[in-house]
C-alpha cells in the first residue's frame, strides 16, 4: 500500500490548491527560476561554443595551422611540400610569402598584411577559395599583380573590382631624387568575406608577384602546413623542423590567436559557473517552498504517521514534492534552451536587420554575427546538475518532515 503513497501523495499536494497563497507563489516562483536558469545556461553555452567552432573554421581556416620557415627562403615549395605531406597528421602543404605594407586608394590609407599564395595550392589549406564574394582566385596571375582584398578593407578603402591601389612597403629605395618609399600599383581582381578580423586587414596576390615585391630569392617564404588536428600543430610543426633536411624554424596559430582561443574557453566556464547560479537560486526557493509546506502540512503528517506510516515514507513524499518541481523546470528550461540555441542567430540576424544596427561588428570583434552551436553533451550537463541541485534541495526539509512527532503536531488540532 505505501509503495506508491509517496508518490500519489507529494503529486497531490504539488497540484492541489493551497489555503497559503504565498507558499504557492514561492513554488512557482522556484519552478520559473529554474526553467529561466536552465533556459539561459544552455543558450549562453551554445553560444559561446559558436565562438569557439567560428574562431576554429573561420579564423584558422584563413591562418596557417602551422607554418615552416628556412633560412634564405624556400627553394623548391613543391618538393618541400611533398615531402611534408607524407608525414603522419599532416593534411596539406602551400607556399607562404608575407609582406606588411600600406595600401592607398583616393587619399584614404590602410595598413594590409599581404600574403603571398599559389591559387592551386592555397584551396588544399584555406578556406579563401569558398568566401569570395566578387571576382575569382584564378584572377591571381603571375606578373599581373592582381590583388585580393577583404571585404571591410574595400569598403574602408572604397574600392571595387577593377580599380587599381597602391601599395608602398616599407622599405626605403634609394634614387637620383634621393630616398623613396617602395611604390607598386595592384590591380583589383577579387574581394572575399570571411566574416572576421582579417577582412580588415588581409590582401592577398599571388606568389611569384609577392616574391618579386619583397625581392625574394627563394621561390617562397615559408611552406604553410595543414593539420588534421590543429591542436596538434604547435608538436607537429617543430618535429617537422627539426626533422627536415636544412635550416628550418616554425611558428603555429597558438603564436598568433592562441591567446584568443583560451580567453574564449576560460569565459565559457567561467560563465558557465555563474550561470549555475542562478539555477542553485532557484534550488533554493525549492528548499524555502518546502520548508513551508512541511510547517502546514504537519496535522497531515501526524494522521500519516498513525496510521503506520514510516519516517523513510514521509521523507518521501515531500521529496517527491520538491523533486516534481525541480524536474517541471528542468524540462521546460531545456526545452526552451534548446529552442533559444536553435534560433538566436536567425532572431539577432532579424533584429539587426529590422532595427537597422549591428550587434557584433568585425571591427571590435573577431566576426560580424552570433553564432550557435548547440552541444548535447552541454545539454546533458546542464540537466544532470540542475536536477542534482533540485534533488539536494529537498533532502533538509524532507528529513524534518519524517521528524515531526505525532503527539507534538496534534497537540493543538
Amino acid at each position: 500500500m505505501f509503495q506508491s503513497l509517496p508518490l500519489w501523495i507529494g503529486l497531490r499536494y504539488l497540484a492541489a490548491k493551497r489555503r497559503n497563497h504565498f507558499i504557492s507563489f514561492i513554488s512557482a516562483s522556484s519552478m520559473v527560476g529554474m526553467t529561466l536558469g536552465v533556459a539561459v545556461l544552455i543558450l549562453v553555452l551554445s553560444v559561446m561554443n559558436g565562438f569557439d567552432r567560428e574562431l576554429r573554421e573561420r579564423i584558422l581556416g584563413m591562418v596557417p595551422h602551422g607554418v615552416l620557415y628556412e633560412r634564405g627562403g624556400i627553394q623548391d615549395w613543391q618538393a618541400l611540400a611533398q615531402q611534408v605531406e607524407a608525414e603522419p597528421g599532416v593534411v596539406a602543404a602551400a607556399p607562404l610569402t608575407r609582406l606588411q605594407g600600406m595600401l592607398g586608394y583616393g587619399g584614404r590609407v590602410q595598413g594590409v598584411m599581404v600574403t603571398g599564395i599559389d591559387p592551386v595550392a592555397e584551396s588544399k589549406v584555406s578556406i579563401l577559395p569558398d568566401h569570395i564574394i566578387d571576382g575569382e582566385l584564378e584572377a591571381l596571375q603571375p606578373r599581373s599583380y592582381g590583388v585580393l582584398l577583404g571585404d571591410l578593407l574595400a569598403k574602408r578603402l572604397n574600392v571595387v573590382v577593377g580599380d587599381k591601389v597602391t601599395l608602398m612597403l616599407p622599405e626605403a629605395t634609394l634614387s637620383p631624387a634621393g630616398v623613396i618609399p617602395r611604390i607598386k600599383r595592384l590591380n583589383v581582381v577579387g574581394v572575399f568575406s570571411v566574416g572576421a578580423e582579417l577582412d580588415a586587414n588581409l590582401a592577398v596576390i599571388h606568389l611569384a608577384d609577392a616574391g618579386r615585391l619583397a625581392r625574394f630569392k627563394g621561390e617562397a617564404q615559408a611552406l604553410r602546413v595543414k593539420f588534421d588536428n590543429l591542436f596538434d600543430a604547435p608538436g607537429g610543426i617543430w618535429r617537422l623542423a627539426g626533422k627536415l633536411d636544412g635550416n628550418f624554424s616554425g611558428s603555429d596559430w597558438t603564436r598568433t590567436h592562441g591567446n584568443l582561443f583560451q580567453a574564449i574557453k576560460l569565459e565559457k566556464t567561467m560563465i558557465g559557473l555563474l550561470l549555475l547560479i542562478i539555477v542553485a537560486v532557484a534550488a533554493f526557493n525549492i528548499i524555502s517552498t518546502l520548508v513551508m509546506v512541511v510547517t502546514d502540512k504537519q496535522a497531515d503528517i501526524a494522521i500519516l504517521r498513525t496510521m503506520g506510516a514510516k519516517p523513510g515514507t514521509v521523507m518521501a513524499i515531500f521529496m517527491v514534492q520538491g523533486i516534481s518541481i525541480g524536474l517541471v523546470g528542468v524540462v521546460l528550461g531545456t526545452l526552451l534552451g534548446i529552442l533559444g540555441a536553435l534560433t538566436i542567430s536567425d532572431l539577432i540576424g532579424w533584429i539587426e536587420q529590422v532595427f537597422g544596427f549591428q550587434i557584433l561588428s568585425a571591427d571590435v570583434y573577431f566576426i560580424s554575427y552570433l553564432p550557435s552551436q548547440l552541444l548535447w553533451s552541454d545539454v546533458a550537463i546542464v540537466t544532470s546538475a540542475s536536477l542534482l541541485l533540485s534533488f539536494l534541495a529537498t533532502l533538509y526539509p524532507s528529513y524534518r518532515a519524517s521528524r515531526v512527532q505525532p503527539a507534538e503536531a496534534l497537540r493543538y488540532e
